[in-house]
């Protein structure tokens, strides 16, 4: 199948003209005469689809000869192609000649790799755009995200991964195109004295760059060979989406590189870090989830690290090179997998986890566990993660005594109606039936149906005007009231009465100790067992779940102290409840009091 079949032309002035908006926005250094020769009017810009082998689109735009920009999630990239032009478009990192190998065979660019010129590194935030360069030469070899900041790659010694890497010399991609190598540009000059402090590098860099790492022949893919059947097998874009050809190399720890043949050769010590490594992304990937934060660091090790632990294998921290778990926590904070706070005296929990984080995502389940516990959670953890507060109308029942005043506007016993439309039965009927005072527009005239249904017994001989709005609340209070609730993607649901509040009380227990209870809270969709849990964790204070007294199928939620603030918080801001739906507020233990 040749590749025609999956190739548009750019001929359109309107799409080019969209593409150069774009790549003007995402590359701001761009000055229109470039993004002229980038983006050129007249000659031929094709647009090509490939998948990556997670199945990821990627779009590429070629000229006439090469690969000019690729696009992934609607984030656009320059090719080595284009930076070979504008070598000055992202900030460069340089790296050693011996790396580009290791980079276009799919690995991730490590900080130890990463060489550091007298000038200081640019200075990037995580998630920058980045170029690497091989040492003495400015031309971009590869092209990558950081994955911390340029402050915290000096602050961790310049140890772990630096950048994510998308496309190198070398790829796939760069097999598109004309299989050209990199051009020799002299560095700037502040990068001169790196190369005199690189000492025995010289003779890598006299080489043409790319001949000592050029794949075998065989590797290279024709792109007339490339069928729409086979491509998502060749195209091995996305680097950083791709978890599953990345699973035999340690994801952790780029400086172990053979970790796993050299399995025996380590000292026990390494071996204990890497089964914690192991253990901390398998318990991270499958068995926390993000309803379980904040998480008692304790818990974790003890209940979810230690189920992830292999057979015959057994975590003990003292033989690892942390000593302390609290030590090992702290570097997967500096590397921003998690966060852990002191939430109260001496006890430490993990309040926050980037499941997005690439070491993750790129973390393969050892075999033997079963991975459908991690999709399994990642479902609930949709569930879970956003409440939303349901809808919830006031709505009001013709009962027989008001019957009379509502069949005008043909109702019946048993009609349900909102109270806008309540409001214009009532507007009808007074005008229907001539009943706005002449005199005072805003009095009514009480004739003998509106005299039965809205006058008490003892009125009925007192009152011949009323104002509209009383005319309006003597009605609604007079209706029977129901109330329908609508969750979100649900159907509405209509039920009788009002709607009871979420009720929070505070009891007194045995020796002075108070509880807060908290009933109702079914009624909006919120499940008491997960409120119980949540709140246990933010308070760290304990919390249970026992029968309503007085309500069947109903629970209510108790825990120790008064924790009225963090309720409000959580009912407040967090599931963004109405406050007029929540009673017992105001009881609050007077330190800020709230209304």
């Amino acid at each position: 199948g040749s590749p025609d079949n999956f190739v548009t032309h750019l001929g359109f002035y309107h799409c080019r003209r969209k593409l150069r908006s774009e790549v003007a926005a995402a590359f701001p250094t761009l000055s229109t005469e470039q993004l002229a020769e980038l983006i050129p009017n007249k000659e031929e810009l094709n647009v090509i689809k490939i998948h990556s082998h997670k199945g990821e689109a990627i779009t590429v735009y070629m000229n006439h000869r090469n690969p000019i920009l690729f696009e992934v999630e609607k984030v656009l990239y320059p090719t080595v192609y284009t930076l070979w032009v504008y070598p000055d478009l992202l900030p460069a990192f340089a790296t050693w000649p011996p790396v580009l190998q290791k980079l276009a065979g799919g690995a991730d660019l490590m900080l130890p790799g990463v060489v550091v010129p007298p000038s200081g590194l640019p200075r990037v935030q995580r998630g920058t755009l980045c170029a690497v360069t091989l040492l003495g030469n400015r031309a971009p070899v590869a092209v990558g995200v950081a994955t911390m900041s340029t402050e915290e790659m000096l602050a961790a010694g310049m140890k772990g991964k630096g950048f994510a890497v998308l496309h190198t010399h070398l790829d796939h991609l760069w097999e598109y195109g004309d299989k050209s190598s990199p051009p020799t540009l002299a560095p700037l000059v502040t990068d001169c004295a790196a190369e005199e402090s690189a000492g025995g590098e010289e003779e890598l860099q006299g080489k043409e760059p790319g001949s000592s790492c050029c794949p075998e022949p065989q590797q290279h893919v024709d792109i007339r060979d490339l069928s729409l059947k086979d491509r998502d097998t060749c195209a091995e874009l996305g680097k950083e989406e791709l978890p599953e050809n990345r699973a035999a190399e340690p994801a952790e720890d780029g400086s172990k590189e053979e970790q796993q043949e050299a399995e025996d050769s380590r000292t026990p010590q390494e071996q204990m870090d890497a089964l914690f490594n192991q253990c901390f992304f398998h318990a991270l990937k499958c068995k926390v989830k993000k309803s379980d934060l904040p998480l008692l660091t304790s818990t974790f090790l003890g209940s979810h690290m230690v189920s992830c632990c292999p057979a015959g294998k057994q975590l003990d921290i003292k033989k690892s090179s942390y000593k302390k778990f609290s030590k090992f926590l702290q570097s997967m904070q500096q590397q921003r997998i998690l966060q852990v706070k002191e939430l109260s005296r001496g006890v430490e929990s993990i309040v926050d986890v980037d499941w997005k984080h690439p070491d993750i995502k790129a973390f393969a389940v050892p075999e033997g566990f079963s991975s459908a516990s991690a999709a399994q959670d990642s479902k609930s953890e949709d569930r879970e993660q956003v409440y939303h507060a349901p809808e919830i109308i006031p709505l009001y029942g013709v009962s027989t005594k008001m019957m009379p005043l509502f069949q005008e506007s043909g109702h019946k016993k048993g009609s349900i109606l909102s109270s806008s439309e309540v409001r214009n039965v009532i507007i009808n009927y007074v005008k229907s039936n001539e009943l706005v005072d002449e005199t005072n527009k805003n009095f009514v005239k009480v004739n003998a149906i509106l005299c039965d249904c809205l006058l008490d017994k003892s009125e009925q001989d007192e009152i011949s005007h009323l104002k509209w709005d009383e005319l309006l609340s003597r009605c609604l209070e007079r209706l029977q009231p129901l109330h329908q609730v609508t969750f979100s993607g649900q159907e509405p649901v209509v039920r009788k009465g009002n709607i009871e509040p979420i009720d929070i009380s505070i009891a007194q227990r045995s020796s002075n100790k108070k509880v807060t209870i908290i009933k109702n809270l079914e009624l909006y969709g919120l499940d008491p067992q997960c409120v119980a849990n949540t709140l246990q964790q933010k308070v760290q204070a304990s919390a249970t779940i026992s029968p309503a007294p007085g309500a069947k199928d109903r629970v209510q939620v108790q825990i120790q102290g008064n924790q009225i603030h963090h309720l409000a918080k959580m009912l407040l801001e967090e599931y963004q409840l109405p406050r007029k739906y929540i009673q017992g507020l105001e009881k609050a233990p007077k330190l800020g009091r709230k209304k």
